[in-house]
């Protein structure tokens, strides 16, 4: 049996971990034998083959959670092959997937040494009801309408083509 693939994000309104576990659910789909866990619980990585990361882009900046994984594995990223999810957008039009680029773009360029072999910006999901402190008290943002754009076909899509780019192989039953 080969190692499991880690599939760990930082959230924090929920929708990133949605994601994460439809990428485990079709990745187990496929055959891989998968963990899904939070980043802020991952303490190693040496026992994974692959990994695929997910975060959200917050305010133009990556979670903080997110910063503190980059930053704490660094040497173990550099020697397993990792994918990235990031979830940006909170409508379906092409200017905010620009924005949302240029925004992971810069935010990435504080990890030089981190390559992902393949990294995806899908929708995110924008709920004023769940937001906490300090968002809930500014009335812009309370005003603004619930959106979802996440494109759950897209997604399974996306993870349906990392096997070979992570260089695993479905388990034999």
């Amino acid at each position: 049996m080969s190692a499991p693939v880690l599939v760990t994000w930082a959230t924090r309104y929920g929708a990133t971990e949605e994601v994460a576990l439809v990428i485990a659910a079709e990745l187990r789909r496929l055959g891989l034998t998968v963990d899904a866990t939070p980043m802020r619980a991952v303490t190693v990585l040496h026992d994974y083959a692959a990994l695929v990361l997910g975060f959200a882009l917050y305010m133009s900046r990556i979670h903080g959670d997110a910063r503190r994984f980059l930053a704490a594995h660094r040497d173990a990223l550099g020697h397993i092959p990792s994918t990235l999810f990031v979830l940006g957008p909170i409508h379906d039009e092409e200017n905010e997937r620009v924005v949302s680029a240029g925004q992971l773009r810069r935010q990435l360029a504080r990890f030089p040494w981190y390559h992902p072999v393949a990294q995806q910006i899908f929708g995110g999901k924008w709920d004023p009801a769940t937001f906490g402190f300090p968002l809930k008290w500014i009335p812009a943002l309370r005003m603004m309408p619930v959106s979802d754009a996440r494109d759950w076909d897209a997604i399974r899509a996306w993870a349906a083509t990392l096997p070979p780019l992570l260089q695993l192989a479905p388990q034999a039953a």
